[in-house]
């Protein structure tokens, strides 16, 4: 009997007992392709020497020291080379141990930064619906998918939220992308007015919406019109690009695409490739010498930020994104867009293909004219992953698409490292599901 707390208590995962590219190997030798790296993980793959031996070497140097006490060499040299290539006006770096504390840190950030500031009154986030921002109480609660916040709901802070940039399901007949975009986005306007300016700290979006409604990008103009919103009324733009980010959608930074920056960032997943846990907050200058100038002492704080070791793993990571890996991704993404295109482009239970980079959705519908969901009871997305996983596909089907309740699609996010062969095998093996399953 085992006794591991695991994620579900009635399943009964196989063991992974090693990892080869791009490949996840069980304890019987079934081998997986690891179709969604995870949850947006493994850009590198299971078996990156550079990376383990980064890890060996700083551990045969020391593996922990506290920051209370000290920094250390690998965490100023990832800083570094994280602003070296980050947006515009994000100077400084918060090393976390994963995606919800960056969130975490994020938020607390905001508010004390108006503290500092004098602004005392500003407390209120405003995020969207369908976004997910963390599963600790602070992230949850910004999220704006029903399902998750339901349970926990009365020990949240009071978060608005207003509609998501969802043109597959948003935008109305005779309506441009632009017009769509201008019109949701201007939805953050209307509810800044009605809280009042003076109480609002922080709008936070996921510039790709990633698991729970399946890698959605924005329409053009969307991102530049929020950014306008946010400065008119003196509010910090909080983008989450923890599962978007890291080269996931084609350049390092996914904001990097809509022209805009934030002044506040949050990273993680694809910054440690797997390899160690760590996340990151970025903030710009204008924060930070707020904080500098004021208390001088950011009140928040983890045993193991800054954790060297994690450091070092995610330093030889991102050596390899900005050496020329994060190139690949558009080129590799647009073949695995086209190959699902050609698969699934008429399939009479595919809605919509979507994404950007190798951040790939497919929606799956009952109806493709009417973009009528199944219904939730059939669980649609359940099947297919137990399906596709038989067949040898690792992938991230998600159930609630629409509204936290109805709605299916899957989500790709394959290793960076894959090869144009292996785009023919994440279709053929989802076809295998597909035919079983719908």
């Amino acid at each position: 009997m085992s006794h591991i707390f695991p994620r579900h208590t009635k399943a009964s995962p196989p063991v992974a007992v090693a990892g080869d590219g791009c490949y996840v190997i069980d304890s019987t030798g079934k081998r997986y392709f690891d179709g969604s790296g995870g949850a947006a993980v493994s850009c590198l793959g299971h078996s990156d020497p550079d990376v383990t031996a980064a890890i060996k070497a700083q551990v045969d140097k020391i593996a922990f020291a506290h920051t209370g006490f000290f920094t250390s060499e690998p965490a100023e040299e990832l800083a570094d080379l994280l602003i070296e290539h980050a947006p515009d006006g994000l100077e400084r770096v918060y090393f976390v141990s994963g995606g919800s504390e960056a969130m975490e840190a994020a938020l607390k950030l905001a508010r004390q930064y108006f503290l500092e500031i004098g602004e005392a009154s500003r407390h209120r986030v405003i995020a969207r619906r369908q976004s997910y921002h963390g599963n600790t109480l602070g992230a949850l609660a910004t999220g704006g998918n029903a399902w998750r916040r339901e349970p926990f709901a009365p020990m949240m802070i009071e978060t608005s939220h207003i509609s998501p940039c969802y043109e597959y399901r948003g935008r109305e007949d005779g309506e441009s992308a632009f017009d769509y975009g201008q019109r949701v986005a201007n939805e953050l306007e209307t509810e800044i007015q009605r809280l009042g300016p003076e109480n609002v700290m922080a709008f936070v979006a996921e510039p790709v919406v990633g698991a729970t409604a399946g890698a959605v990008p924005p329409v053009e103009g969307y991102f530049k019109r929020i950014r306008e919103i946010c400065d008119a009324n003196g509010i910090l733009l909080i983008l989450d690009e923890v599962m978007c980010g890291m080269g996931r959608t084609g350049t390092l930074f996914a904001c990097e695409q809509d022209g805009v920056t934030a002044d506040i960032l949050a990273i993680a997943k694809g910054l440690g490739a797997g390899y160690q846990p760590i996340g990151a907050m970025l903030c710009s200058g204008k924060i930070y010498d707020a904080i500098e100038n004021g208390s001088g002492f950011f009140q928040h704080g983890h045993t193991y930020i800054g954790h060297p070791t994690a450091c070092a793993a995610s330093l030889a990571v991102l050596r390899k994104l900005t050496g020329g890996l994060v190139d690949q991704v558009n080129p590799l993404g647009n073949l695995l867009d086209e190959a699902l295109r050609d698969a699934f482009g008429q399939h009479p239970h595919v809605g919509d293909i979507r994404g950007r980079g190798l951040f790939r959705g497919i929606e799956i519908v009952e109806d493709r004219d009417t973009k009528a969901p199944f219904d939730p009871k059939r669980g649609v997305n359940k099947v297919l992953k137990k399906a596709a996983f038989e067949a040898g596909l690792a992938c991230y089907p998600m159930g609630g698409t629409i509204d936290g309740v109805r709605g299916d699609h899957i989500l790709l996010a394959p290793p960076f490292i894959m090869t144009e062969a292996q785009i023919g095998e994440v279709v053929d093996k989802l076809a295998v599901a597909f035919k079983k399953e719908l």
